[in-house]
């Protein structure tokens, strides 16, 4: 009798096939069409998306998706591929190791077929998205089981909820972070990828969900599951790692859209704010991302350092992610086993 395999399958967000404004248009449309992106009534939504955001935000994405394309097309991709051929020479032939994108290609769809036949044992999925949050690990989930829920033999199938604190992944960004000799900056900036802050309190069972500033500050039973905490936590372990005083960090979200409130403080506040009190040399991390892409590479690296300079900065460095990172890949090789 032949051994079942176990499956890998990784997921990343997403990016467009190409720099195009057609092709960044369509990859915009399908993934703010996501309810759980967008989580507001389907018409408004529908509108919203099709008739104002994606027809005047696709040209000037697609000029920012151009800075950020190389050799080897779009970073994202790019390392998310290595990722999987790094962990599949990892684990060996027991395994079979594929990625997937949530929005465009590789498609959640053509990617399962993969598992479909021959038959595995099981099934892993590791979304790619440290902190959970509904619209992001959220999705992932709910596309996954509508896609298996119409095979005729479904086989056992396992989430990775979220790693935020996983040792091997705080490991990993601070061994990458310790190349820039933390201790040369006068302040380490921890920037996360914001949402909604609607999203927090739809998620939060206990009246619990930003009712002050502090309620983040803590993991409980009461907001295990809330993304804005575990960015916390995950700030809070990495400084802990890195040695870095209270004083020393501060933690913040980017990446806003729209008029309604994201959760705060704003990246992009807190960049300004720390050049005029003084703050020369900037030390960032994105621990909410696994693979470099426009968030990190361009609104960070670019953005970021252009308004940090602007109000006094004189050096803000961007750790990258974990990429095809040794410590990366062994952060996914304890994740799937």
């Amino acid at each position: 009798m032949p051994t079942l395999k176990t499956g890998i399958l990784l997921v990343n967000l997403g990016t467009p096939d190409s720099p195009s404004t057609s092709d960044v248009r369509k990859y915009l449309k399908e993934f703010l069409s996501d309810p759980r992106v967008i989580d507001i009534n389907p018409v408004g939504r529908y509108a919203l998306v099709n008739f104002i955001i994606a027809p005047f935000r696709s040209p000037k994405s697609a000029r920012l998706y151009k800075k950020i394309w190389n050799h080897n097309g779009s970073p994202l991709l790019y390392y998310t591929k290595r990722q999987q051929e790094l962990l599949q020479e990892r684990l060996g032939n027991e395994y079979q190791v594929e990625f997937a994108m949530r929005y465009q290609s590789p498609s959640l769809n053509s990617v399962l077929e993969k598992f479909r036949k021959p038959i595995f044992k099981k099934i892993i999925v590791i979304p790619f998205f440290p902190q959970y949050a509904s619209a992001s690990t959220g999705s992932v989930q709910q596309k996954i089981m509508e896609i298996v829920s119409q095979w005729q033999i479904v086989p056992e199938i396992s989430f990775v909820n979220s790693f935020h604190n996983h040792p091997d992944f705080i490991q990993a960004f601070s061994t990458i972070g310790k190349k820039y000799s933390p201790e040369k900056y006068d302040h380490i900036l921890f920037s996360f990828h914001g949402l909604p802050e609607r999203q927090m309190r739809k998620a939060d069972s206990f009246n619990h969900c930003l009712v002050n500033s502090t309620c983040c500050d803590h993991l409980s039973e009461k907001n295990a599951f809330c993304y804005r905490a575990q960015c916390f936590d995950t700030a809070r372990l990495l400084a802990e790692s890195l040695h870095l005083s209270k004083d020393k960090f501060s933690v913040s979200f980017q990446s806003r859209l729209g008029k309604d409130p994201w959760i705060k403080p704003y990246s992009d506040h807190v960049i300004k704010d720390l050049a005029k009190k003084g703050v020369k040399k900037l030390l960032v991390f994105a621990p909410a991302f696994t693979a470099d892409c426009l968030e990190t590479i361009y609104e960070i690296g670019v953005e970021y350092d252009e308004l940090f300079k602007e109000h006094g900065g004189a050096q803000l460095q961007l750790v990258e992610s974990l990429n095809d990172s040794p410590e990366g890949i062994s952060l996914l090789e304890k994740l799937s086993k």
